[in-house]
């Protein structure tokens, strides 16, 4: 079965701030994502929102990944979170 190349991209960041980063994510394009609940401890010098964070994942053609990126670091930016990417292979490349 074929792959093709794609980016994962993991987002994680305080949980009032969800709404505001997919809504980045789809003004800059982003079609698909998942959003999780974050089990573990985070802190920023010891202090963590009682909300929690979400982690909001998705997989993209490495091609779009700077507009995701610019959108998701505009939001993260002044919070507590962080941005991971990795390289991806996914099937049914017409999805991404």
């Amino acid at each position: 079965m074929q792959t093709h190349k794609a980016k994962r991209v993991e987002i994680i960041i305080e949980a009032p701030m969800e709404s505001r980063l997919t809504a980045a994510l789809e003004k800059a394009g982003v079609t698909g994502f998942t959003v999780l609940p974050v089990l573990g401890r985070w802190t920023r010098e010891g202090q963590v929102g009682r909300s929690g964070m979400v982690a909001v994942v998705c997989l993209i053609r490495p091609e779009r990944l700077d507009a995701l990126l610019d959108a998701a670091y505009a939001v993260v930016d002044r919070h507590i979170g962080v941005i991971g990417v990795t390289d991806a292979e996914v099937l049914r490349a017409e999805r991404f």
